[in-house]
């Protein structure tokens, strides 16, 4: 192997190690070899296999740099990556029959999703053409159907009727109602697009994760309900006022109601004609789902049906049923969003964000779990955004996938994101050349296809059932978010299903289980003694556990169960110890008080007969009188500083709850188990403190035990170790903690042996 250019001391040095490289290897085969190890120095110098020259540095670098931008650009344009290795023989016609198959579906839908969006018909096939063949580009999932869906289509409904409802908002962007709409629903789209990207690019794709499945299949049931409510007007073929914002559905109800006298019986029963059909239809494919190699295209059938039957007896001139009317066949030229509008959209662009990547990822998640393939969250984010980012330019509304057609998609075979691309091609050849030819459709039959097509998500009502029997607090998310999205409208009633499942795991971290563990007989394994029968509590200890961690908002919580756990009432103990202790003290004061008053009684009296002692007598003893009476003073210093000795001495054990009369824990060691502490803050920290002052106060000592290392390193940080609170305190299990009280208890406080020092 060659080595690069380099110095001749390089070489040498090179040489040099290689030597001692193989001398080391001798050793290692146990042959007896004088020469020392290599440092860290000299085997820093092998691995750098001596000084590069520049050119060859160069090189390195531009060819890193250039894998490096390759691999760049394989993360964010995935279709290199697994175009060139596609498998022609294996895969083509199941792509291809199922494209055709979901551009079947693709046609009905994207028409019909476009009078949801409040938008002519024409724009439904644009959302089903530029969207579907970017996503071919950029996506990762190989089996979702990108394009119009019924819960973004009426979000960007409920935004468009809202905003041109006012005569002023179309009069200040100089446009009729139809091209106000049209307007407001690119720029919309643009915003969107803006905001998955620019959170894609930020690996932000975690969002997705605090919308929970039971929130999420009730917002698009609840939302399904609105579409509903929605196409209720082309089936009775009323004109209803436009409602927006809070009850715009309630509203919308009412006013059906109200106006069904003026329904027009020529649409309805072209509804109801097109809905049986389309009933059939599906009923058949599910039968002979096995024997067809591809589904009877019922929407297909009824949309070329009814727009044959409609332009031969002509239903919109004698039975005045309501028909699309004129489609622009070709593509239209790009245009810029209108950024006056941005203010207004940002709330609404937000919010369908993260809706149509809610409903993306999760479908996405499904197929890759099912079909063994990986679907990254933030690069799907991206890839969505950019369908919408460049649909916003051609006058696309918001996109994100279908169920049903993703469905289909997978069941007819398809295996990659080609059978997008041909569904895409095949509504691009639709816009160009077929797309006039059903200005005579019916509106009442594409209402009847979306009606229809909600059967799915109106069959998630079950989820009420469901959860009743398994968790009824995803059963309350589930009823919030249905309530509060019929009630507040789309927007809203999203942001209040997050906020409260938010505050439901706040609430249910706030409330855990408290538990006293036992020892499983002759094992290390403890467990529940309310759960477990055969867990004994260990003699003279208790060990606690919480199933939460401990934080400011449970820290009170987690202090008061503990005490109740332990059954004794601390705060009561230690009060009636200070009170006992502050007795006893005042008592001591007074005796001490009276001892000094006698003592200065005597002395006065001793001085008193000394003086009416006669004055001869005094003359021959004066000097012995003098000495007797000093020794009689010192003896009774020397006695009060004894007594005073003895009082301190008796005063600690005067302090314990036997001395005072109080009653005893049935326990001396308080053990923690921490084992659920994944963090730590301020309070804590204080809280800890307080249960060590506290239980310390009643003659137990608490130990911690079975917390992670990076929970410790927080403690030392928050100055929780003192000298009265060490490192011995702290155990890697709890029956390590466990034998050391015990232990620890018979021999003394100087004997931390067993202590697991961390």
């Amino acid at each position: 192997m060659g080595l690069p250019d380099g110095s001749d001391h390089g070489t040498q040095q090179t040489e040099a190690l290689l030597s001692a490289a193989q001398e080391m290897e001798l050793q290692r085969r146990d042959y007896h070899v004088e020469r020392p190890l290599l440092n860290q120095e000299q085997l820093e110098d092998l691995g750098h296999w001596g000084p590069a020259s520049k050119t060859y540095q160069w090189r390195t670098w531009f060819r890193c740099s250039r894998a490096r931008a390759y691999s760049l650009l394989l993360q964010h344009v995935p279709v290199l990556g697994w175009l060139p290795r596609y498998p022609v023989r294996e895969w083509l016609l199941g792509d291809l029959l199922s494209g055709l198959s979901v551009a079947i579906m693709q046609l009905p839908q994207g028409l019909a999703y476009a009078l949801l969006a409040g938008l002519p018909p024409m724009f439904g096939l644009y959302s089903s053409f530029y969207p579907v063949f970017v996503y071919f580009l950029f996506g990762t999932s190989r089996h979702i159907s990108v394009g119009t869906f019924a819960v973004m289509s009426v979000m960007v409904g409920g935004v468009t009727e809202s905003l041109t409802a006012d005569e002023s908002f179309q009069q200040s962007l100089n446009a009729t109602l139809d091209d106000a709409r049209v307007q407001v629903a690119y720029t919309l789209s643009f915003l969107v697009g803006l905001f998955q990207v620019g959170l894609g690019l930020v690996h932000f794709g975690f969002v997705v994760t605090y919308l929970s499945e039971p929130l999420v299949r009730s917002y698009t049931t609840a939302a399904s309900v609105q579409v509903l409510v929605s196409q209720l007007k082309y089936v009775f073929g009323i004109t209803l006022n436009s409602h927006s914002g809070p009850l715009s559905v309630i509203y919308t109800v009412l006013e059906v109601c109200a106006k069904l006298p003026e329904t027009v019986p020529g649409t309805v029963v072209t509804a109801i004609v097109a809905g049986v059909v389309l009933v059939l239809v599906k009923l058949l494919n599910e039968k002979l789902h096995g024997r067809l190699p591809l589904p009877i295209p019922g929407e297909l059938l009824t949309l070329i049906g009814a727009t044959a039957i409609s332009y031969g007896v002509k239903l919109n001139g004698r039975f005045r049923v309501d028909v699309v009317g004129n489609i622009t066949t070709g593509l239209i030229p790009p245009v810029a969003p209108k950024t006056e509008l941005f203010a207004t959209l940002v709330g609404n662009a937000f919010a369908i964000a993260v809706v149509g990547f809610a409903i993306a990822i999760s479908l996405g998640k499904i197929f890759a779990l099912r079909h063994g393939y990986r679907v990254d969250s933030n690069q799907e984010l991206v890839a969505l955004g950019l369908s919408n980012l460049i649909g916003g330019f051609f006058q696309c509304f918001p996109v994100s996938c279908s169920m049903s057609r993703s469905l289909v998609q997978e069941s007819t075979g398809g295996n990659t994101q080609v059978a997008g691309a041909v569904s895409s091609l095949f509504i691009l050849l639709i816009i160009v050349k077929l797309g006039e030819l059903f200005r005579d459709l019916p509106k009442a039959v594409l209402a009847a296809v979306i009606i229809v097509n909600l059967k799915g998500m109106m069959k998630q009502f079950s989820d009420i059932c469901s959860l009743w029997k398994t968790n009824r607090v995803d059963l309350l998310i589930w009823l919030v978010t249905f309530v509060a999205t019929i009630l507040l409208n789309l927007d809203i009633g999203l942001a209040v299903s997050i906020v409260f499942s938010l505050l439901l795991v706040v609430v249910r971290m706030q409330l855990p289980h408290y538990s006293v563990l036992g020892q499983v007989p002759d094992t290390d394994i403890y467990r529940d003694v309310a759960e477990y029968s055969g867990a004994k509590e260990v003699p003279g200890v208790k060990v606690f556990r919480s199933s939460a961690t401990m934080y400011f908002a449970n820290a009170e919580l987690y202090s008061d169960s503990l005490k109740e756990k332990c059954g004794v009432d601390v705060d009561h103990l230690i009060t009636q110890k200070k009170k006992r202790i502050k007795k006893q003290e005042m008592k001591i004061k007074r005796m001490k008080k009276a001892k000094k008053s006698q003592k200065q009684a005597a002395s006065s009296k001793i001085s008193s007969v000394s003086v009416n002692v006669n004055t001869s007598f005094e003359d021959v003893k004066s000097n012995d009188a003098e000495g007797s009476e000093a020794k009689v003073h010192r003896g009774e210093e020397l006695e009060d500083v004894v007594a005073s000795n003895q009082e301190d001495a008796r005063a600690p054990a005067m302090t314990s709850l036997k001395s005072l009369g109080l009653p005893q824990p049935g326990f001396h060691s308080l053990i923690l188990d921490l084992s659920t502490l994944s963090f730590v803050d301020t309070v804590c920290i204080k809280s800890l403190k307080n249960i060590f002052r506290d239980f310390r106060e009643i003659e137990v000592e608490v130990y911690i035990a079975a917390c992670y290392s990076p929970v410790v390193t927080q403690l030392e940080a928050g100055n929780f170790f003192d000298e009265s609170i060490t490192k011995q305190h702290v155990f890697a299990s709890v029956h390590d903690a466990v034998t050391f009280a015990l232990h620890h208890r018979k021999s003394g406080p100087k004997s931390p042996v067993l202590a697991t020092k961390l």
